[in-house]
């Protein structure tokens, strides 16, 4: 640590230094001799030194003696270094070195905090010590640089010169001597040449880390957006689905209630059946023994006169009903459970497919003709909604985006990826094609309609038969004609399905497909047939 100036302070500082390492004392321990030392200083030296001795009276000792700390030196040697730390930075405008900066390597004791480093002497240098450098002649010269730690670094290992040209062949940092003989052919250059060069290099790579960090919090915000819809989609899917089970519930239970009321509907008709019967026979016993009563009691008169007049009105039965072929049949329960399962599975099926549609149904997406691709002979509306098929072919160009033989159109939009859903007006029509199309479909001459040729549809003709355009065709068996249908598309999952949007029923459904370009919404209204087909495709 530095010394104290005042003369009186010299005294008491050698009086807290331990003669071993010179400093004032840390955990200050007395030997048997009554001399001071580090805890650390003579523990150290007693594990190198044998026989056990003391250092400064070397007095020996036969075995080696237990040491305790001095309460009392070591408090003083605390206040002491205190003092001399607040004397000492009072002393000069200067601070004590703190951890993470860089010490004067002249202090001794007490490191005062570096101002300078020196790239000759290689030493770091505070206010007091630096003096000579910024005073003396020979010293000026001397390179300074902000304090800076490892100084022997900044020299060539190899010729011990200091590292002040950069080798841009093998990137690293040369002595002068180096540039005569190991990199005597290279392009070396100055450090501060170099350092221009890789510090405006460091602002492009700081930029473009900026310019990285900032995509990834835009791409953080955009995921946490996209889980936040995410949640909202969920909790709408939750809603939306409870109240389809909600409804699929209450479909059950009053399947349930019909069954049941139909159960015992039959019951009480064959209760009823059999009590009117035993209420007749009832009726009939009670006749039967009030004729008997009779018959007893004739029987018994002695009146000869009087049996003789009553015998025929009482010797006959009265009328009855012959019981014997009169049965009480058990009612037959037997396929009143399947008849009802299948009754609900009916149900349970169109309220399926109405939910269904309703989940499809927000998918829709706003869907208009291209006139690029109509054949000639359509005629397209003004708002690209409408077309119907015209007996005169007007005059396009021959685009080879243009169907020319074909009566049918694209949409303007096309889709590649995730779900989309529109929906048609086919009322009084005979005949129309609908459906989606790869863009790749082929537009001259007759297209034939099927998976494989790129397009995925169904549709009508004048005998009113309905087919799904599979290859070959597929009738479809249709409860009711539809006046409008929604075509909805899973590109991911491959599915394309058409609904009886009135009827709330699935008309046909394509699986498993494979999309591997955009694809069209296709629509064709078939041929005019002399007004019988005039009615035109309506994209609602």
């Amino acid at each position: 640590m530095n010394r104290m100036s005042a003369a009186s302070c010299l005294l008491i500082e050698d009086q807290f230094l331990c003669s071993i390492c010179l400093d004032v004392f840390t955990d200050p321990v007395s030997t048997p001799c009554g001399h001071n030392f580090c805890k650390k200083c003579i523990t150290d030296h007693w594990d190198v030194n044998l026989p056990f001795n003391c250092p400064n009276c070397i007095e020996i000792f036969s075995s080696r003696p237990q040491l305790r700390v001095n309460t009392f030196i070591s408090e003083m040697a605390a206040q002491f270094r205190q003092s001399a730390q607040q004397e000492a930075a009072s002393s000069s405008s200067q601070q004590v070195a703190k951890p993470g900066e860089v010490p004067c390597d002249v202090c001794t004791g007490t490191k005062l905090k570096a101002l300078k480093s020196c790239l000759v002497c290689l030493v770091s240098y505070c206010d007091t010590h630096l003096e000579s450098h910024l005073t003396a002649s020979g010293l000026k010269r001397h390179q300074l640089i902000d304090p800076v730690e490892n100084l022997e670094g900044r020299m060539c290992e190899k010729h011990d010169k200091l590292l002040e040209l950069f080798c841009k062949n093998d990137q690293m940092c040369v002595c002068v001597l180096c540039t005569v003989l190991d990199h005597k052919t290279h392009d070396v250059v100055p450090l501060k040449e170099e350092y221009v060069g890789k510090k405006a290099e460091l602002g492009k790579t700081e930029a473009d880390i900026q310019q990285m960090i900032q995509k990834r919090r835009l791409k953080i915000e955009e995921i946490k957006q996209s889980e936040r819809l995410g949640k909202r989609d969920a909790d709408r899917e939750i809603v939306e689905g409870v109240q389809v089970f909600a409804g699929l519930i209450e479909a059950v239970k009053s399947s349930q209630t019909t069954f049941i009321n139909l159960i015992k509907e039959k019951q009480r008709e064959t209760e009823k059946r059999a009590e009117g019967f035993i209420k007749e026979m009832q009726q009939e016993i009670s006749e039967l023994e009030k004729r008997s009563s009779e018959v007893k009691q004739l029987s018994c008169s002695e009146d000869h006169l009087h049996l003789l007049q009553n015998f025929t009105s009482v010797n006959a039965a009265p009328p009855t009903k012959d019981w014997t072929g009169v049965r009480v049949q058990k009612p037959s329960y037997e396929g009143n459970v399947m008849k009802a399962l299948n009754q609900l599975k009916e149900t349970l099926s169109i309220q399926m497919q109405r939910a269904e549609l309703k989940m499809v149904q927000q998918c829709e997406v706003d869907v208009t003709f291209d006139p690029g691709t109509a054949h000639p002979e359509l005629i397209l509306s003004d708002d690209g909604k409408t077309v119907r098929h015209g007996d005169v072919k007007k005059n396009f160009s021959d685009t080879p985006a243009r169907f020319d033989t074909c009566p049918c159109v694209l949409a303007k939009q096309s889709f590649s990826s995730g779900r989309f859903y529109f929906k048609v007006q086919v009322k009084g029509k005979t005949g129309w094609d609908l459906g989606v199309a790869r863009g790749s479909i082929k537009r001259k001459g007759i297209v034939t309609l099927t998976p494989q040729k790129g397009s995925w549809a169904i549709g009508s003709r004048k005998d009113r038969e309905y087919k799904a355009l599979a290859g070959p065709p597929i009738g479809l068996s249709l409860k009711s004609r539809p006046d409008r249908v929604g075509v909805f598309v899973d590109y991911e999952e491959g599915l394309v399905s058409f609904y009886d949007i009135d009827a709330a029923t699935l008309i046909y459904s394509y699986t498993g497909c494979s999309f591997a370009e955009k694809l069209y919404p296709y629509f064709s209204p078939d041929l005019n047939h002399g007004g019988l087909n005039n009615a035109p495709l309506i994209i609602m």
